[in-house]
């Protein structure tokens, strides 16, 4: 934009720009409206560009869904049977924008950094010639931590750190900033607006497949290691540098009956027995306090703690009663994935996260989710329902354009109005950082726990001769002389994670999930001691939930957790390149009993643990 006034026709729009005011005749009347005025309060704004929308562009808005990124950038779909497949299921941005007038979308696996960056320029300059131009938002789930947990988007572009559970093991508030402000970084230089995380349940069912993803069972350091994870993404406030986040999932995901994930229809409701249900809030307190810009409630029904026992997004006392009025939160509150539409396919069909309500019909789960007090609707396409409501009554404009004007003043406060594209350079400059991939691996080492050092055997000296399992041997070379026979080792090195056991169903993404019992069974128990009565064994569990291990801990010569760790990473604390510093973030239980005994609820509540909350050793000096 110059000082000068300039006219042009852009796409059978008359454009005026004029004193950096930009105009246009949105309703092709021959009428200049002001389409953007960078001088105008963000308010005064939002509001001038409602008044412009019609019903259909203002249903659009409320509605993210996922779309798939191609290897060249390109924002069209194939013209291959594989993308009809796809297209079916609305997972190309570029027709969600023309069939339903969507602005926010959410980026699952990418083919690499750079793609990304060029498929979000080109989306961008889509959007910007729509009819309003209103760019683009664009959301991912993590992508820097060094995990196989579902959620985990990885990208080997991307720095990669521990787990949030290792972040939670160090308790460095300084550390969570410097990776959320490195994250922000690298989101920023590839079109990553808001960041679906951090996730602030908490670990309080031992068997909840997404314990991963939180910073432990404690309610208060969660929230202190929260508040610091949001301010580095975000800032002292929203800005053109934050990446906003969208803080999950209200009101704490962690109580699932036995530890079974409601994502699907096998879920049993989140339960309170131990009456704990104001400890889960004291994380979203914080989150509030720091100012997150968006808040993303379960799928689970907080049985028997509010009027009906309906899921959270539908749930009127917890959306309106209890974060609206008694939190005073005005920000953006999304659903999770999916809780409107069925996803049917061939094989299977993935029922819509309706609990409470899977008898009333599409149209009517959205009208219960708006008047829930929900501004959008996650993992879906479906605006039409919303154009249905509002023309038959049910629901008034005025309430759309409540949820309108929030998702509008997020995309203003982020700058996306004024700059919504990626400068390439960027792109370069920051990717592949050998610094923050430096700082990433020093995490993964430093968060390792050390439960169990036999003699002092630990850290490993000489360059022994070391028998590996689960560990690449070219890496162990590096530190140690390897053999193939235990019986030839001074030391066996065993990398292991917590066990899990699929649940039986025919929806593919519930078979990785990792449910069931924490402890290992049958011959796999058994071959894991064979080789410790072998030769003396340095274990080494990667732990995205809390392992039941007490032979495996009897019987080893040390015994360290990770939570997301390469093989260098582990190796270096083995050798004592780097020193173990992480302390549980939740506790070991030592029986499978006690597990199923504990309160879902409760944080360190199994009886007789293996090793308590906040344990491990340190390193002789």
């Amino acid at each position: 934009m110059t000082d000068a006034s300039t006219i042009l026709h852009e796409n059978s729009q008359l454009l005026k720009v004029e004193d950096g005011i930009t105009y246009r005749d949105l309703n092709m009347n021959g009428k200049l409206d002001i389409y953007e005025d960078p001088r105008q309060p963000i308010e005064a704004r939002v509001k001038d560009l409602i008044s412009q929308m019609t019903l259909e562009e203002k249903a659009g808005m409320l509605f993210i869904n996922g779309s798939v990124v191609s290897e060249d950038g390109s924002i069209d779909p194939p013209d291959t049977p594989d993308g009809e497949d796809s297209m079916k299921f609305g997972l190309f941005a570029r027709d969600q924008i023309v069939d339903h007038k969507m602005t926010h979308f959410n980026i699952w696996e990418i083919p690499g950094a750079l793609a990304l960056a060029k498929w979000c320029n080109r989306l961008q300059k889509f959007a910007e010639e729509t009819r309003l131009g209103i760019p683009i938002t664009i959301a991912s789930d993590p992508r820097h931590h060094f995990s196989e947990n579902i959620f985990e988007m990885k990208s080997k572009d991307y720095s990669q750190w521990c787990q949030p559970l290792g972040f939670g093991a160090i308790g460095d508030e300084e550390l969570v900033w410097q990776f959320a402000d490195i994250a922000r970084q690298e989101y920023l230089a590839t079109g990553i607006r808001m960041a679906l995380h951090p996730q602030i349940d908490l670990a309080t069912e031992p068997r909840w497949p997404r314990i991963g993803g939180t910073f432990g069972e404690n309610a208060h350091l969660t929230a202190w290691l929260g508040r610091a994870y949001i301010a580095g993404f975000q800032g002292e406030r929203l800005g053109q540098h934050s990446v906003a986040c969208m803080t999950k999932h209200f009101p704490g995901g962690g109580p699932q009956k036995e530890g079974m994930d409601p994502h699907f229809a096998f879920q049993q409701g989140q339960i309170y027995p131990g009456d704990n249900f104001e400890y889960h809030l004291i994380p979203f307190e914080a989150a509030i306090e720091a100012g997150t810009a968006a808040i993303m409630p379960y799928y689970g029904v907080p049985v028997d703690q509010t009027d009906e026992n309906v899921a959270m997004a539908y749930n009127k006392a917890i959306i309106t009663g209890l974060l609206r009025e008694r939190y005073g939160y005005d920000g953006v509150v999304c659903t999770d994935w999916g809780l409107v539409t069925d996803l049917v396919t061939p094989d299977f069909t993935w029922a819509a996260r309706a609990w409470g309500v899977e008898h009333l019909s599409e149209t009517e789960r959205v009208r219960k989710i708006l008047e829930a007090g929900v501004d959008q609707f996650g993992g879906e396409s479906c605006p039409q329902h919303v154009v249905t409501l509002v023309n038959e009554g049910l629901i008034a404009e005025e309430r759309i354009d409540q949820s309108v004007e929030r998702l509008l003043r997020l995309k203003f406060e982020l700058g996306l109005f004024d700059q919504p594209f990626i400068d390439p350079e960027l792109t370069a400059r920051v990717i592949g950082s050998s610094e923050s991939l430096a700082f990433g691996q020093a995490a993964q080492s430093k968060a390792i726990t050390l439960l169990k050092n036999d003699d002092g055997v630990l850290p490993l000296t000489r360059s022994p001769k070391v028998y590996v399992e689960n560990l690449d041997e070219t890496v162990a070379r590096q530190f140690a002389q390897v053999v193939d026979d235990p019986a030839d080792a001074d030391f066996a090195l065993l990398r292991l994670s917590t066990p899990w056991y699929p649940v039986e169903t025919n929806i593919p993404m519930a078979k990785g999930f990792h449910h069931g019992d924490l402890d290992f069974k049958g011959e796999a128990k058994a071959a894991i001691l064979r080789l410790l009565r072998t030769t003396p064994t340095i274990v080494v569990i990667a732990m995205d939930r809390p392992a039941v291990i007490p032979e495996i801990a009897q019987a080893a010569k040390g015994l360290l957790v990770d939570y997301g760790a390469s093989d260098e990473a582990v190796l270096k604390v083995i050798f004592g390149i780097v020193a173990p510093q992480g302390k549980l973030p939740f506790e070991l239980p030592s029986l499978m009993a006690a597990v199923r005994k504990q309160r879902a609820d409760v944080p360190s509540d199994s009886k007789d643990p293996l090793y308590p909350f906040g344990f491990g050793l340190s390193y002789p000096e």
